[in-house]
This record gives structure tokens, C-alpha cells and sequence, in this order.
């Protein structure tokens, strides 16, 4: 890991990286905590591993909770290339969307191929980063993302122990999704838009239904999946901080964008 650019504001130190063609990003404490909980977070499809939602939502639980977060730019996203298979189902779901046509078929294929290349990536990174001498392999690690982080995170989850909570919203589910929540037995938060027809509110329910989690909460909310309303932002933070060892030392603070996802 690489680390090519530091600042510091507001008590938040922001450090960009890159990591065998990987982009990333990490916010933490600028005077670090011992233990500090580390939250992988997933960007939706289309966006970035700085989109305005996942950025407001970090800066939120590393003010308030003391977390360190990590963003990574999922293939063909942020500072990464598209290659000819992503542009040819992005230029699918710009036609379908033009033709007022469902863009579900494609966006589950595409997030589909996006979750198979995007998992060992975050085991790369989070090897990475518990290799970190301000971050180590005792801090406890928490997921949290929406739409197509969401795919990528319940596919992670499945796969991946060193996660102990997670927190998903929003997207579409296919029979692979529903296969790996199965798998899923972490305390899971799960967030879904109501009216969003984009998403299949039946579909939604039926994940929830699979995570293998004993302990997992639904918070169904009005209107598409985005803005996510502000206090399940912060319901879903307090409930990764429960898990993940924290206790709020500064108030919630409001926030404008898309969500951790």
C-alpha cells in the first residue's frame, strides 16, 4: 500500500492510496485511538470512493465514534478505467433508462461481474491495512454500503470473517445475493426505500429474510433510496458502533448525499 496524499481537517486526518491498481482512500482520528473499529465502505454504481454521501457518513463515525474508514473505487469507478465489458453495460443502461425500459437485467449482471472482481480486492486491502501500524490485526471491522456496494458487501461478508457487523441499503437482489446472505450470520442493519421504482420492494424483503444473521434489524423508509433520511444515517452508524466496541463522543452532525454506498 501507497499512501500518495495527507491532510488533515477538523481533527480528520484523509490519506489517499493506491494498492496494486487499486484506488483508495482512509479517514481516521487525527490523534488515532487505541482499537480504533475500521468500516470498509461500499459506493453505489456510477459513483466513487469520494462520492458525497460516503464522504459525510465517514467523516460522521470518525467524529463521532472514533472509526477509521476505508473507500476503495470498485473496477471501472473513480480513478479507475472501464474496460470494454463495463462500457458496453454502462451504454446498456444508458439506452434502457433513455427507452424508459427496466435497467434491472443489466445492473445485476454488471454489479454481478463487479462483486466477483471487487471482493478479493477488499481482502487485498484489508490485509493492507491491518499490516498498518495504526491500525493492526485487533481492531474490529464492520461493511457498510448501498446499491451496488450493498451487492459487493453481502458477497464479502459471506466470504470473509475478519466482519463483524454490517450495515446495507437499497438495490437489486438476484438468486446469487439471496444465496450468499444466506451465509451471512453477523448482526446486520438493512435499509430499504419503499417507493423506489427502480428496486423491487419483494425482492428486498426476501434478503432480509435470508441473512443467516440472528440478529438483524429492517428500517423501510418513503420515497427512492436516495436521500437516505438523516436519522437512519445515524442509525446505522450507532448500530455499527454498538457492534464494533464504540461509544459517541461528539453529537450526530447532518449531512448532505447518497449514503455509505
Amino acid at each position: 500500500m501507497q499512501f500518495i496524499s495527507a491532510t488533515t481537517s477538523s481533527a480528520i486526518l484523509e490519506r489517499h492510496f493506491t494498492l496494486d491498481g487499486i484506488t483508495g482512500v482512509l479517514w481516521s482520528p487525527a490523534c488515532r485511538a487505541v482499537d480504533s473499529p475500521l468500516l470498509l465502505a461500499g459506493h453505489s454504481g456510477g459513483m466513487h470512493k469520494k462520492a458525497p454521501g460516503l464522504v459525510a457518513t465517514a467523516m460522521h463515525v470518525v467524529a463521532s465514534y472514533g472509526f477509521t474508514v476505508a473507500a476503495i473505487d470498485a473496477p471501472g469507478h473513480g480513478d479507475r478505467p472501464r474496460n470494454r465489458r463495463d462500457r458496453q453495460w454502462a451504454e446498456a443502461i444508458h439506452r434502457a433508462r433513455t427507452a424508459g425500459e427496466s435497467i434491472a437485467p443489466i445492473v445485476i449482471d454488471y454489479t454481478r461481474s463487479l462483486a466477483q472482481r471487487s471482493v478479493p480486492e477488499w481482502q487485498r486491502t484489508l490485509d493492507a491495512l491491518q499490516s498498518l501500524p495504526d491500525i493492526g490485526r485487533d481492531a474490529p471491522v464492520g461493511y457498510a454500503g448501498v446499491t451496488t456496494g450493498r451487492v459487493i458487501g453481502v458477497m464479502l461478508a459471506a466470504a470473509e470473517s475478519r466482519i463483524v457487523a454490517a450495515s446495507f441499503g437499497g438495490g437489486f437482489v438476484d438468486d446469487n445475493v439471496i444465496r450468499a446472505a444466506r451465509q451471512v450470520t453477523i448482526p446486520v442493519d438493512y435499509q430499504i426505500p419503499w417507493d423506489d421504482a427502480d428496486f423491487d420492494r419483494a425482492s428486498a424483503m426476501a434478503l432480509f429474510d435470508a441473512f443467516g444473521s440472528k440478529e438483524k434489524t429492517l428500517h423501510a423508509y418513503p420515497g427512492r433510496y436516495h436521500p437516505i433520511p438523516e436519522h437512519l444515517r445515524d442509525e446505522a452508524a450507532r448500530f455499527l458502533a454498538r457492534h464494533l466496541g464504540r461509544t459517541a463522543t461528539r453529537a450526530p452532525f447532518e449531512s448532505d448525499g447518497d449514503g455509505a454506498g
